[in-house]
């Protein structure tokens, strides 16, 4: 409601200022300004005494168009990490620190012009006021940080600031917080940084996710999520072995969209769950058109997200369409993440078992990028682990060789098939034989490609 009573006021304030002379629109705004005092005083945090999210974007919005000659900021404060406060010191030490903050909000605006200040809601406070320059908000937050930190709590409270500048008078109080907040995830709950300001960059990636979430389901429903294949190589010999399906947007306006534009954001919703199945079953049915027409064939891996552990469906979902499409289940490679398993690992065991009871090859993607331990390593049912690129990008350091070697080594001894990622070097490829690893995946070899394309290089080996 307040949002787009805060929308409502910019839009109308435009149309009045076009149409109005100058006195007359003083006499607007002065009627602006006795409607929200009105409703301010109605509209009052009973804790902290402090406008509500309402009323501050009322007498924000009128503050802004009130002194269109002047720069303006939203500075929105969140904590991490409040519940847990409140959980472990009680709820009075919570209270008192939303209080500690409204004093610090309240000294800014007796040192500033031109302020408005508000709890928003639990936590969450804001603060709009003119300034000059940048500098002057990192001070503003520096100074409200402080006040917080001498509030005496036995437990570390970490208060993040996301801060938006206003890119004109009229712009509306609602996006600038959320904007802000924006900034905010950017850097909440890490101890080193306290502030961050909403950029173009953020404005950018903010319109991806819009467009990523807006557009998913009609690109589901019109075939525009298609799988591309990386080839996986014996470096031997240099013929195919196998491939690995990643998933590409044809975008019908956007033209080709990459994975790490808009994966993250569905692995975030849900939605990426319905984007692997999609992508499973092109998978399945270009194998199954190969075998039925007696052309030759390799493995080929699929991804499987971390969401996919709470899917109870997914088993048998994979094992529907290896019999709908009459495809051996020892052709399809099921491919994780070592993040997959940091989570309801018991879960992931229980359906990785099930599937290589039905005879699913189990892969291990990114292997060594930071999540691994030998326990894990003991624990899970692997048939192949793929070892991540960064462990070959910096082959003449002897410590890299090292490392690379006895990685290599133990899983020979675990009896792992074993694949490196991102081979693109005759000195790695050599290094990778004489260690006894001789399939891999990397621009050395093939890019992803279409589907029919793997197809062409199938038939003419």
């Amino acid at each position: 409601m307040g949002e787009k009573f805060d929308e409502k006021v910019v839009n109308t304030a435009r149309l009045v200022r076009e149409s109005m002379s100058d006195k007359d629109f003083e006499l607007y705004l002065y009627s602006l300004k006795k409607l929200a005092m009105k409703n301010a005083e109605e509209n009052i945090q009973y804790m902290t005494k402090l406008y509500n999210l309402r009323a501050f974007q009322m007498k924000a919005q009128e503050e802004m168009l009130e002194n269109s000659d002047l720069k303006f900021a939203l500075i929105v404060l969140d904590f991490a990490n409040f519940n847990t406060l409140n959980e472990f010191c009680g709820r009075d030490a919570g209270d008192g620190l939303l209080v500690c903050v409204a004093d610090a909000l309240r000294e800014q605006q007796k040192a500033r012009k031109h302020t408005v200040i508000s709890h928003f809601r639990a936590d969450v406070f804001g603060l709009m006021t003119a300034f000059e320059d940048k500098d002057e908000l990192v001070g503003i937050v520096q100074q409200i940080d402080a006040r917080i930190s001498e509030y005496k709590v036995a437990y570390k409270v970490l208060p993040a600031f996301g801060i938006c500048i206003a890119d004109s008078p009229t712009m509306s109080v609602s996006i600038m917080r959320d904007y802000a907040t924006l900034a905010i995830s950017t850097i909440k709950g890490k101890f080193y940084a306290k502030y961050a300001f909403f950029d173009e960059k953020m404005r950018r990636q903010m319109l991806i996710n819009k467009m990523v979430e807006n557009d998913i389901i009609k690109a589901l429903e019109e075939k525009q999520l298609m799988p591309y294949i990386q080839p996986k190589v014996n470096m031997e010999n240099g013929k195919i072995v196998g491939g690995e399906a990643l998933v590409r947007w044809h975008h019908p306006e956007k033209g080709l969209v990459m994975p790490n534009d808009f994966v993250p954001i569905l692995e975030k919703n849900g939605l990426i769950i319905d984007v692997d199945i999609c992508v499973w079953q092109q998978i399945f049915r270009f194998m199954g058109e190969r075998l039925a027409q007696g052309k030759p064939v390799v493995p080929v891996s699929i991804n499987i997200s971390r969401q996919h552990v709470f899917d109870r469906a997914f088993k048998d979902c994979l094992i529907d369409f290896s019999r709908e499409y009459d495809v051996p289940s020892e052709l399809i490679v099921l491919e994780l993440t070592e993040s997959g398993f940091l989570e309801e690992n018991e879960k992931m065991y229980e359906h990785l078992d099930y599937l290589k009871a039905h005879g699913f090859t189990l892969s291990m993607d990114d292997f060594g990028t930071g999540y691994s331990t030998m326990t894990m390593l003991k624990n899970q049912p692997m048939d192949e682990i793929k070892i991540d690129r960064g462990f070959i990008v910096d082959l003449k350091n002897p410590k890299s060789q090292s490392i690379l070697s006895h990685t290599i080594s133990m899983l020979q001894d675990l009896d792992m098939d074993i694949i490196v990622e991102g081979v693109e070097n005759c000195e790695q490829r050599e290094y990778l034989l004489q260690q006894g690893c001789n399939k891999a995946q990397g621009f050395l070899y093939y890019k992803a490609m279409p589907v029919n394309e793997f197809a062409t290089l199938l038939d003419r080996q």
